[in-house]
């Protein structure tokens, strides 16, 4: 896999060496600190496009969820948006002059209004979601410790698995119109994995072809984490995770995949260089004094966010990013429409996760679909992001802790996928 990649000034070569000597390293120590490491998710969600075909049984499948003694004072008590220790202090102070500023519209106004002006609120902040977020006071919504809880392969396959990728894909991508992608190997007579006709983006617009590649390029990114950490064995009770080489040819090799492969692989590059991009536009509102990452633990905190101005800096040192404002750029009445349209399939997607069976595969599915959008919330806010004001939180744009989290892990996840495709080079090359 090499060259230059399409609707971008990049080669797969660069990409390899920046991640390899400068973005893994710092990104892996990152993800380890407790900022980073806890993600409160719904893992009990129902799916809300069929009815649910129940639960993987799978012991892989199972998700440990984190007892609260475990969780940092400053995040389980921090309110989701909020970083500053002074920020978490003062939710009852926030709530007080919220009630007052209700109350001075009217006085007489219902509590029943009053929710009303509050779920109003909430719902222009989810305007620039590109996610279906989950609500964290729900009382299903638990923390999960991502470093006991890594993704690989549990076993879960067949038509559940099956049915989510094809919905993604069939229903709510847009994808080149020559390409039949139905992805169950028991689907009649058009063929299996991997069976597409000749390759073609005519009357696809740029818009409609990044979305398709970020998508396919997720789809990489996971299928190269399972063959990576396969359950190679299980004897008296010890499993033994590693490397699949035979599983990894099967979902990429050119032969194997009818010259599917080495595209899908070209995706997962394409999809890191998005991501790349979202981290180097968003640094300015990291880099105010009033975000901390606050856990309760200060010098934890310090350091933590250390590191991550220095990702920061790392980033921005590339020199071919990709040009987002080559996106949505037609006629503003146009380009708003495609944009909408955009947003609504990216959201539909981010719900689909919620039809995931198998626990550890919905708790990562969850987190690099939202990772994704954050990427593309911080890639359309570029204005939003460059007014910040740098003492006092911004109601323009506004990071959750949630999505700072998944932003993170899921580039960590993209990071981790190209350092892995590095490992599985060597390992083809031992076995030629």
């Amino acid at each position: 896999l090499t060259g230059v990649l399409d609707d971008c000034l990049c080669d797969i070569e660069s990409i390899d060496d920046f991640n390899t000597f400068k973005i893994f390293p710092k990104i892996q120590k990152l993800q380890e600190r407790d900022y980073f490491r806890y993600y409160k998710v719904n893992l009990k969600r129902p799916c809300p496009f069929w009815a649910d075909d129940g639960h993987c049984s799978i012991k892989d499948c199972h998700v440990e969820p984190c007892p609260e003694s475990k969780i940092p004072v400053g995040i389980k008590a921090g309110s989701s948006n909020k970083y500053s220790k002074a920020a978490n202090n003062s939710k009852e102070l926030e709530d007080c002059e919220q009630a007052n500023k209700l109350g001075a519209v009217n006085s007489t106004l219902s509590n029943q209004s009053k929710e009303a002006f509050i779920d109003w609120a909430r719902y222009d902040d989810s305007q620039d979601h590109f996610c279906e977020l989950d609500d964290e006071r729900s009382p299903d919504a638990q923390y999960v410790d991502l470093l006991l809880n890594p993704e690989r392969y549990t076993g879960y396959k067949g038509p559940s698995a099956w049915r989510v990728w094809n919905s993604i894909y069939e229903e709510n991508c847009f994808k080149p119109r020559s390409v039949y992608r139905p992805l169950n190997p028991l689907a009649p007579s058009r063929g299996g994995l991997g069976s597409v006709c000749l390759f073609s983006w005519t009357g696809l617009c740029l818009e409609k072809r990044v979305f398709y590649k970020l998508i396919s390029g997720l789809h990489a990114s996971i299928n190269l984490h399972l063959c990576a950490n396969y359950l190679l064995e299980e004897t008296w009770g010890k499993p033994r995770w590693g490397p699949n080489v035979k599983e990894f040819t099967r979902r990429f090799d050119p032969i194997e995949t009818k010259g599917e492969g080495p595209r899908r692989l070209k995706n997962l590059y394409f999809l890191y260089l998005i991501e790349l991009r979202a981290l180097s536009k968003v640094a300015p509102y990291f880099e105010r004094s009033v975000v901390d990452l606050y856990t309760g633990n200060g010098q934890e905190d310090a350091e933590s966010k250390a590191l991550l101005l220095d990702i920061f800096r790392d980033t921005k040192s590339f020199h071919m990013h990709f040009d987002e404002k080559s996106m949505f750029a037609g006629d503003k009445k146009g380009a708003k429409s495609l944009k909408e349209e955009f947003k609504l399939h990216f959201k539909n997607i981010s719900r689909i996760m919620d039809c995931v069976g198998c626990d550890k595969c919905r708790l990562w599915g969850k987190l690099q679909t939202q990772g994704l959008g954050t990427a593309l919330k911080i890639l359309f806010s570029e204005k939003e992001i460059q007014s910040l004001p740098e003492n006092s939180p911004s109601k323009g744009f506004q990071l959750t802790r949630q999505e700072i989290v998944a932003l993170v892990n899921a580039f960590g996840r993209l990071s981790t996928s190209i350092r892995e495709l590095q490992n599985f080079k060597i390992l083809l090359q031992q076995t030629r």
